[in-house]
């Protein structure tokens, strides 16, 4: 069987270019490694989504895109991407599954949490080391919880934590967060929270799960230790590309880099969403980069057409 378009990952924009290039009539597959919806299904609640003047949660407005885009004709699986052609004119994507073929690609594969890459952090990965809230939380009940990062997500997800803990401490490098005011008056504002300032975490300690952290100080260099029941890692995001390698133009960090049209080096594959060099990383962007993408499959599979 030969798509119209296949589209790797099915987060806000993988699903929001599948809506359209189905809704335009195109066979649309979209290859997803989880759940659908990305990073941003992990997320308890979206409160900058335009549409949702009281927020909507996460997983609740990412199935709400998967059913729009399968309602339009869209097919969804769960499967892998390990490996890709997209030199040539038709293009092929390799899953556990077997190969794919098709005329156009969109890559949205997202982006996963940056590891902080100390010792420890490995070992400990599910049974105390965490990088979701949502996931995790839950079993820290009563906890003295630590999270690792002073920027939207990190306070976002510290403030969920805070239904769960009895402490959630905010480690930061710097002297102040660098998330949107109402995000840090929030955290100021809730009692259970505290914060480590120009503080690193440089081990993760215990026996069979997190029992303390390494902190040192990065303005005095001064080193202690403090006991903790979790830590969750929040310092940014690393992009899910590694499957590329030699067939689109990736910068220095793994990004993938597109022109003005979110075109990509190979001719009729266009990128979208978190995994592309980009200024901003959230749903709505994600979105516009979503519809754009499809837009210019359109564009080339009716260039194609015209060519002959």
């Amino acid at each position: 069987m030969l798509y119209d378009v296949i589209i790797v990952g099915g987060g806000p924009a993988g699903l929001t270019a599948a809506l359209y290039t189905a809704r335009g009539g195109l066979k649309t597959l979209v290859l997803e490694m989880g759940l659908p919806g990305g990073q941003a299904a992990l997320t308890d609640k979206i409160e900058n989504y335009p549409g949702f003047p009281e927020g909507i949660g996460g997983p609740e407005l990412m199935q709400n895109f998967a059913d729009q885009a399968r309602r339009f004709g869209a097919e969804i699986k769960m499967e892998r991407v390990e490996r890709v052609a997209l030199k040539e004119q038709v293009k092929v994507i390799t899953t556990s599954q077997g190969d794919y073929r098709c005329r156009a690609v969109i890559l949205a594969p997202g982006a996963r949490p940056k590891p902080l890459g100390v010792p420890g952090e490995e070992a400990f990965r599910g049974r105390g080391v965490s990088y979701c809230a949502t996931c995790d939380g839950a079993f820290f009940r009563d906890k003295k919880i630590a999270v690792v990062g002073g920027g939207d997500s990190a306070v976002e997800e510290a403030l969920f934590l805070t239904r769960f803990g009895r402490e959630v401490a905010i480690i930061h490098r710097r002297d102040q967060l660098r998330a949107i005011k109402v995000l840090q008056d929030r955290a100021r504002d809730n009692p259970k929270i505290s914060f480590r300032w120009n503080t690193v975490v440089t081990e993760i300690c215990g026996e069979q799960k997190v029992e303390k952290l390494k902190l040192k100080d990065v303005k005095t260099g001064e080193t202690r230790e403090e006991n903790f029941d979790g830590v969750f890692i929040f310092i940014g995001l690393e992009p899910n590309t590694d499957f590329l390698s030699g067939e689109v133009t990736l910068d220095p960090a793994g990004y993938i880099v597109t022109n003005p049209s979110l075109g990509t080096s190979a001719a009729g594959v266009f990128a979208a969403g978190d995994a592309r060099v980009k200024e901003l990383r959230q749903v709505s962007t994600a979105v516009g980069d979503g519809a754009l993408a499809a837009m210019g499959v359109e564009r080339y599979l009716a260039e194609l057409e015209v060519g002959g």
